[in-house]
């Protein structure tokens, strides 16, 4: 694994922890992070045995979204050098949002801005009752542009709109009611249930949950026509497959899987 200067990847056996560590200015991202975490996330994607990424940050907050001193150098930038930028801040989250093993949010503090495009492209999030979130850009004449694909898929256009528009700062029990988090937990429960939650992941097929993750991204696009040929296709494909054989040849003998021995 690569060396890093705004982010720390450690492995526990077979699960990746991403954190970024930038504590100092709450966690918040700048163009170092922005393609470190491509990097991260391109050398992981190679990385055959690995079963679940955790991301999450380090300190008191999880991501404040784009760091001041960044923002006063981009201010300054031509539309070109704007435009650079941005387009790697939208291949980052992409590359989170379409990584093809489980990834969970640990949002251990305060999301704001970007930092909540961080939550809403993983699978599953999972909140401190201390953390707070809000889309802030409005108020600073911008908008949460590269995160809102995500964002909309997470929480409705009826929400967004409300979340976009108002900028207002939300609990983390307001973002569990929206659908921004998953769960909402204790403070010193965190690690807790992200534990639980990984083992829950690693209970499960590795290459199913693979193929779940590629459903999830390729049927809303398709047609009645195109879906119903396709999950056809992939249940078909997935029966002969080893991985089922064993699953189905463990649960009629009553037995656990190989791969969750």
């Amino acid at each position: 694994m690569s060396q890093y200067t705004t982010i720390k990847v450690s492995r526990k056996e077979n699960v990746a922890y991403v954190n970024f560590c930038r504590p100092e200015v709450h966690n918040a991202f700048n163009s170092a992070m922005i393609f470190e975490l491509i990097d991260v996330f391109g050398e992981l994607k190679a990385e055959k045995d690995l079963r679940v990424v955790v991301l999450s940050g380090e300190g008191k907050s999880y991501c404040a979204g784009a760091d001041l001193n960044w923002m006063r150098q981009v201010k300054d930038f031509t539309y070109e050098e704007n435009l650079h930028e941005s387009l790697g801040l939208a291949d980052m989250l992409y590359d989170i949002y379409s990584f093809p093993k489980p990834t969970i949010g640990r949002i251990n503090g305060a999301a704001i801005g970007g930092g909540t495009g961080l939550v809403a492209v993983t699978d599953i999030a999972i909140a401190a009752e201390r953390a707070v979130f809000s889309f802030s850009e409005v108020k600073i004449g911008v908008v949460p542009a590269c995160i809102s694909p995500y964002v909309i898929k997470r929480v409705g256009e009826g929400k967004a709109r409300e979340f976009f528009l108002s900028g207002e700062r939300l609990t983390a029990e307001r973002a569990l009611q929206a659908g921004l988090v998953n769960h909402v937990v204790p403070d010193g429960q965190l690690d807790e249930a992200v534990d639980k939650t990984i083992k829950q992941l690693l209970s499960s097929g590795p290459s199913a949950l693979e193929v779940c993750k590629e459903l999830l991204q390729s049927v809303p696009g398709q047609t009645v026509d195109e879906y119903k040929k396709y999950t056809a296709e992939v249940i078909a494909r997935l029966r002969l497959s080893d991985e089922a054989q064993e699953g189905i040849d463990a649960f009629l003998n009553k037995r656990k899987p190989k791969w969750a021995e």
